[in-house]
């Protein structure tokens, strides 16, 4: 029997392990790799009714937490040093990964029908979005790296969990939170991950029950919001500043191409497996 147990615990430690690459890898979801390792529901259920049931769902995700946390420190560094060595070239590989999950995005948003008014959400948002996202800068000036901003980077993650197929990465990437991020995941650093815990505990004990209300009442315009999101800061990953193409010669523009494509073939097939696995 204790055994067994052990057994288990493991298991669901390694799937955390798996899960923490939706929270450092862009075009990646941890709602989608929770659902593919069949913990989404119960995860989701378990954020929704937090009080019911808590010590023995706490014991359940309690290796799933402790392996998301290994399995960030450990991708960290390995991450880092490709995006500041082959930073555009990566992202492209990013931007294809999150350019497969789009047909399912956009089919699963339409399931209840598509309206003039969910085009207008769609095409809305993606514009919006873009401008702001682009020109938040210069609005606002450089967003400063302390606690707050962190408790944001939580708060994008913890959303990436809670909506499958959203990736948070490239928003954090987009307001220059991602690099930093991976530098102290890497150092183990407290000061990062304290806040960042915070901010997604709090998103997710909050958003988790107006989510459910927002999609059961508002599905087909909360799903278009969402991919008009998604498809700006796509865009916005592979443009500069975010990418920089500074010495960029032939090999580089073949490699960026041939990493879009694998891109989108892993995103595809991310998304078939959220599918079968929902």
């Amino acid at each position: 029997m204790r055994q067994k147990v052990v057994k288990n615990w493991l298991i669901r430690f390694i799937k955390g392990v798996f899960i923490a690459l939706g929270f450092i890898l862009p075009g990646v979801s941890g709602g989608v790799l929770a659902a593919i390792l069949g913990l989404y529901e119960r995860m989701l259920n378990f954020l929704a009714h937090f009080r019911q049931n808590f010590k023995h769902d706490f014991r359940f995700f309690l290796p799933v937490g402790l392996g998301g946390i290994v399995g960030i420190i450990l991708l960290s560094s390995p991450l880092e040093y490709l995006l500041t060595h082959y930073k555009a070239m990566v992202l492209w590989g990013f931007a294809g990964a999150i350019v497969g999950t789009l047909p399912t995005m956009f089919k699963d948003s339409g399931r209840d029908g598509r309206k003039k008014s969910d085009w207008l959400w769609l095409i809305g948002t993606a514009i919006g979005s873009g401008l702001f996202l682009y020109n938040m800068t210069h609005l606002f000036g450089q967003l400063p790296v302390n606690f707050f901003s962190w408790m944001l980077a939580g708060g994008l993650i913890a959303l990436g969990v809670i909506v499958p197929g959203l990736s948070p990465s490239n928003l954090l990437l987009y307001l220059g939170l991602f690099n930093p991020m991976l530098n102290g995941f890497k150092r183990a650093d407290l000061g990062v991950f304290i806040p960042i815990a915070i901010g997604g505990i709090l998103t997710m004990a909050f958003f988790s029950k107006i989510m459910s209300f927002l999609y059961q009442r508002f599905f087909s315009k909360v799903s278009h919001f969402i991919l008009g999101i998604v498809v700006a800061s796509t865009v916005l990953i592979v443009l500069p500043p975010i990418a920089d193409y500074s010495g960029f010669d032939f090999l580089a523009i073949i490699i960026s191409i041939v990493l879009f494509i694998l891109g989108i073939v892993l995103g595809k097939w991310m998304s078939n497996l959220e599918n079968k696995y929902k």
